[in-house]
């Protein structure tokens, strides 16, 4: 099947062709939904600056609807030998409309075309990721209220250091999440500038108006300069992987405290017997695989954006085919990241505390400080307090008995703090944009 860019009597040999489609029609499929909204968006401009006739708009409109309806019921291929799914939608534009199909790409190039493709698409994603943070968020600030009385050894070096609660746990999980919403919030700042009209990188020679196709797809403001906007290729998309590497550190951890916190060492939580896995020769095993995996899955993402750092190293500005990679990369980091926060939630969502955890002798020392507290508010010098109680512990006579716990300062087990996250948290939301967003692609769409 012949190319876009194909001349007569130009043939590539098949090998080659092999080589430098790779498997970009595969990861293609995911942008189609996204080709079909920047085409839309670029011929009612076309029309608006008079390159297109008003009674040419209508048509097409309607085809690449109908083009998207096959796309949103998954009948929609990219047929063998063709190139890329640009070339597959003006191909059916083409086949169902002739000569007027060809006209949707006056005043673009590919490049710009891709580019525009996966700013939307990784905008969407983005968008989804947040709701997924969002609905742990919220379970996590949930549980958090919900045990706030419930004590939990501290550790620090893997040592007893000081009491602590799951409420206290679960919180910090929670507040750790919307730091990381920040770095999500800064790739969807730069996934929601529009290049659309940079052309190859060096603009075009139509009137085009890049301000309406900014409009037309919700896109918070156009990359000005079109070599710049060449040059977000692969920088978006490795805010987003930084982004998504950051989430991913905060669920390992996670992870990393439930296989330790359900071991039979530490014991403060269980997880059901639907969430384990037995072992083939030990039948008292409840492995906790899920966490496992989550840990293992996530700590994978750490790597991918120096794999991206390094994809787009030592290359100078305009468009280079390595670019194509990225999709390989980005796509399936997505997907992985998706996956994790929905197995987090419903791993904590079903995991069981355990109640009355510090009333083992072993866990005396944790009051050590509070004793130490005590002096001091009797009007001993801290130093002083500290040696006294030392010298108790060393000589075996503390015991911790007491058992007493003052904290009220905000972010401590006796004040959490959950309405300052929560606010953190929509002060983050609400800086998306979202509804924006959804409104521009339902005005287009419809």
């Amino acid at each position: 099947m012949a190319k876009l860019w194909q001349k007569e009597n130009q043939v590539t040999d098949a090998i080659i062709e092999q080589f430098t489609i790779g498997n970009d029609p595969v990861y293609d499929l995911q942008l189609a939904r996204y080709d079909v909204m920047g085409s839309l968006a670029h011929i009612t401009m076309l029309e608006h600056v008079g390159l297109l006739p008003s009674e040419e708009l209508e048509p097409l409109c309607v085809e690449l609807k109908n083009i998207l309806d096959t796309i949103e019921d998954g009948t929609f291929v990219i047929e063998e030998g063709m190139e890329d799914v640009h070339s597959q939608i003006e191909y059916l534009l083409t086949k169902k409309l002739g000569d007027l199909g060809k006209k949707i790409h006056a005043g673009r190039s590919r490049n710009d075309q891709v580019l525009v493709d996966l700013k939307l698409f990784m905008r969407a994603e983005i968008m989804e990721i947040a709701d997924a943070v969002e609905d742990l968020f919220d379970l996590l600030l949930t549980k958090s209220d919900a045990h706030k009385n419930d004590l939990l050894p501290g550790y620090t070096h893997l040592q007893i250091a000081m009491p602590s609660s799951f409420g206290l746990w679960f919180g910090a999980y929670a507040e750790c999440l919307v730091e990381d919403a920040e770095l999500l919030e800064a790739a969807f700042r730069l996934a929601n500038k529009n290049p659309l009209g940079s052309g190859a990188g060096y603009g075009s020679s139509f009137p085009l108006d890049r301000k309406l196709t900014t409009i037309l797809l919700g896109f918070e403001a156009p990359h000005v300069n079109v070599v710049n906007a060449q040059m977000s290729r692969g920088k978006t998309e490795f805010y987003l992987l930084n982004a998504i590497s950051q989430i991913a550190t905060t669920l390992s951890r996670l992870a990393m405290d439930v296989c330790l916190y359900n071991s039979q060492n530490f014991g403060f939580i269980e997880l059901p017997s639907a969430l384990t896995t037995g072992s083939s020769i030990m039948p008292h095993k409840k492995n906790p695989d899920v966490a496992e995996l989550l840990r293992g899955k996530s700590n994978k993402l750490k790597a991918v954006p120096n794999q991206m750092q390094l994809l787009m190293s030592n290359l100078p500005s305009g468009y280079h085919r390595e670019f194509q990679l990225t999709k390989e990369l980005l796509m399936p980091a997505i997907d992985e990241i998706k996956d994790c926060l929905e197995i987090t939630h419903y791993m904590v969502s079903h995991m069981k505390v355990k109640a009355d955890l510090l009333k083992d002798a072993k866990y005396d020392l944790l009051f050590s400080v509070e004793e130490v507290n005590k002096l001091v508010v009797g009007g001993m010098p801290f130093r002083e307090a500290y040696v006294q109680v030392g010298k108790m512990i060393e000589a075996g006579e503390f015991n911790g008995s007491s058992r007493e716990i003052n904290h009220s300062h905000l972010g401590s087990i006796g004040n959490l703090g959950l309405s300052e996250i929560q606010a953190q948290k929509d002060t983050v939301w609400s800086r998306f944009g979202f509804e924006k967003v959804e409104d521009a692609i339902d005005d287009l769409l419809s």
